[in-house]
């Protein structure tokens, strides 16, 4: 007897076959994330070197807690710890600024910064016919301005908080009465912060002005040396940021070459 022959049952699994499959969702969803990486990898390359290296530190340190890298402030991605590296790193670019500005190299044996441990102290010492100043009185020279407006330029753009220190020798103001170096020390100072906030620094950097008159003397030995007239800029280090290492108050980060 011939045997009967079973029907072939074909089955298939879902409703939709060929091109309407879902395969199609997934290398989508991998070019989108392909598209993000190289989107977040262009605008790394032309952000802040501070960024670039907050993101590499991220990497290496998902806590951020080895090296403290990140932010201190919410909101804001340029407010970077500053330590002792960081600040030579602006000394530097602030040295380039300077080699910038006129008669650089017969003013650059009267500028010094030093990186100390309250942060970054920039000096503007006065020559014995005066640099920055005119000899006793308080409005920049044509040099001070343009030196003041350099510094105000570069050091706007940290978050940093700003101390300006007004000094003076010890031979006494003999200009106007009522008037002696305190003043002038205080008005210079103050001259100094109008003219950096209309030209870059910000209003709320400046946390400090300052007039010493002939108390802080720079060269001590020789309290009439034109040298102890200066005006003092410190950039400090972000608050509950110091220095990595620690910095002697006397140690120099160096002269302008």
């Amino acid at each position: 007897m011939a045997t009967a022959t079973q029907p072939i049952v074909i089955k298939r699994n879902g409703g939709h076959g060929g091109h309407h499959g879902g395969a199609w969702k997934v290398a989508y969803a991998d070019f989108v994330t392909a598209m993000m990486a190289l989107f977040i990898v262009l605008w790394l390359m032309n952000s802040s070197k501070q960024i670039q290296e907050a993101v590499g530190g991220y990497f290496k340190d998902p806590t951020g807690t080895s090296k403290m890298v990140g932010t201190n402030q919410q909101g804001s991605g340029q407010n970077m710890p500053m330590t002792k590296t960081d600040m030579t790193k602006i000394k530097e670019q602030l040295l380039t600024v300077f080699r910038q500005v006129t008669d650089f190299e017969k003013l650059k044996s009267h500028i010094e910064m030093t990186v100390t441990a309250e942060g970054l102290r920039i000096e503007l010492m006065e020559s014995e016919k005066g640099t920055f100043f005119e000899s006793g009185r308080p409005e920049p020279t044509a040099y001070g301005r343009e030196m003041l407006i350099a510094i105000a330029t570069e050091v706007g753009k940290l978050p940093n908080k700003v101390s300006l220190e007004g000094h003076t020798d010890a031979r006494p103001y003999s200009g106007l009465a009522n008037y002696s170096n305190w003043e002038l020390s205080t008005d210079r100072a103050n001259a100094s912060r109008r003219l950096m906030v209309q030209n870059g620094l910000r209003e709320d950097q400046v946390n400090e002005v300052r007039g010493f008159a002939d108390q802080r003397l720079r060269n001590p030995n020789s309290p009439a040396d034109a040298a102890n007239r200066r005006i003092s800029l410190i950039v400090r280090y972000l608050e509950g940021q110091g220095p990595a290492e620690a910095a002697p108050a006397s140690e120099a980060a160096g002269k302008p070459k």
